[in-house]
């Protein structure tokens, strides 16, 4: 029942990621992945005691055959839907919430036949294995579910979930007949149900662990903001969204194989708060961090997190290179150096008119060697880009910009409007490397009608 159960749970993890990121995909709006999310309650909850009943006067073996076809049909539907051009989002939303439904009927069907499988002795063990593997389930399946929807699509989330139902119905067939007590076939099935609520109500100690999972997973939990997060705070896509979603489940992992030795804490409530505490502080330098970078990098932090497509890595990235930047000698120019490269931007400026394609190369040309001056390595274009930007984080965008031109220029495709505003871009960075603007002013007959860092000729 375990090998069955790992893997109908990797499926079902599938589809429990699949759906948020389709309802968003389809709205773009958190709210409508939150209302899926609450129409599936109503029925995860009816299908939990309704199977609970049912699970004490049937036999059980049968009901999760049962139960189990009946989730694969609703996987096969929902992946129908979502193969189309067009799925119905409302369609999608009444499936999932069936579907839920229907994972709710097996669950204490499933957890009620382990003390029948297993003796008096091996009880603990074989909650332990069921802990790690309803664990190990949403970890690896919510990963997965990621790559899946990024490589293949969303539909084929939910066919192999519908799949791993089948060979979860059939493990189940090879397990013993497991038959009902047969204490409660007397007693009606709602007055069964309500027996477990007026339970429920005359125990304090069930209510407080209800009270405190449903706030943990309601309000400690908001996976409904996940799809959003991952497109838009975080600038990924559907492999962004399925390590968020396998996060919680990693965490759940971890506690469960690590956590034997919190018996032995006196004060368990103290390591808690150390926990929280360390969490609060890691947090908050993150934020910073993310707050600092953004204002040394200005434009470049965007385009760098759009191009490596997650913040982490965008932040490593531009840390790294910051930090390597202020490894280098890098200085300022002389009153000399700046007269002498003013002179020749100012000669190369005055051959536009004749030649632009030629001044537009030896304005990159000048621009390479004023950066060497400066104590820049003068490697590939790339990596002068990314050593400029930690310093001047603005104007590298119009060198990004020049030098696409010259490309256009070397294969024969550039035009002489495209060379004049390469010619502007390169001015741009040229004016706050060699920093005195003004000393050049005179000497313009580019003139800017683009509107990217606009200059006039000195009157």
């Amino acid at each position: 029942m375990f090998t069955g159960q790992l893997v109908s749970l990797l499926g079902s993890n599938l589809t429990l990621v699949a759906i948020p990121f389709e309802v968003y995909q389809k709205t773009h709006s958190s709210l409508w992945v939150g209302l899926a999310s609450l129409f599936q309650l109503p029925c995860l909850i009816a299908g939990a005691l309704w199977g609970g009943a049912m699970g004490d006067r049937f036999d059980k073996r049968t009901l999760l055959v049962l139960g189990s076809l009946c989730s694969a049909v609703l996987s096969a539907a929902l992946a129908l839907n979502a193969f189309g051009l067009h799925g119905n989002i409302l369609l999608l939303m009444v499936l999932a919430a069936f579907s839920a439904g229907a994972g709710g009927f097996t669950g204490p069907i499933r957890s009620a036949a382990i003390p029948k499988m297993v003796g008096g002795e091996q009880l603990i063990a074989a909650y332990s294995l069921n802990q790690i593997v309803m664990n190990l389930g949403p970890f690896i399946g919510a990963a997965l579910a990621g790559e899946l929807i990024a490589d293949v699509g969303i539909s084929s989330c939910y066919a192999i979930d519908a799949f791993t139902f089948i060979v979860l119905a059939l493990f189940t067939c090879f397990m013993s007949a497991m038959k009902p007590s047969g204490q409660h076939t007397g007693v009606a099935m709602m007055r069964a149900i309500f027996d477990g609520f007026r339970y429920v109500r005359s125990n304090a100690l069930a209510q407080a662990v209800y009270l405190v999972d449903l706030n943990a997973m309601v309000f400690g939990l908001p996976r409904a903001l996940f799809p959003a997060m991952a497109l838009t705070v975080y600038h990924g896509g559907p492999r962004t969204f399925g390590l968020l979603s396998a996060a919680p489940g990693a965490g759940a992992l971890v506690m469960a194989v690590l956590t034997g030795w919190i018996d032995r804490v006196h004060r368990q409530g103290r390591l808690i708060a150390l926990v929280v505490i360390g969490l609060i502080v890691v947090w908050e330098l993150n934020r910073r961090r993310t707050r600092r970078l953004r204002a040394q990098f200005g434009p470049e932090y965007d385009r760098t997190l759009a191009e490596v497509g997650g913040r982490s890595k965008a932040e490593a990235r531009l840390a790294e290179r910051s930090e390597r930047v202020h490894k280098l000698n890098v200085r300022s120019l002389t009153s000399l150096e700046r007269d002498r490269y003013a002179g020749e931007w100012g000669r190369i400026q005055s051959h536009f008119v004749d030649a632009p394609a030629g001044a537009v190369t030896e304005a990159d040309q000048l621009l390479g060697d004023v950066m060497a001056t400066c104590g820049y390595p003068v490697g590939d274009f790339e990596q002068r880009a990314a050593d400029i930007s930690v310093d001047h984080p603005v104007v590298v965008q119009n060198y990004r910009a020049a030098h696409s031109i010259a490309l256009r220029h070397f294969s024969g495709q550039a035009t002489t409007e495209e060379l004049r505003r390469a010619m502007i871009h390169y001015r741009a960075l040229f004016e706050e490397l060699v920093g005195m603007p003004h000393a050049i002013d005179s000497q313009v007959v580019v003139e800017d009608r683009t509107g990217v860092n606009p200059r006039r000729r000195a009157s």
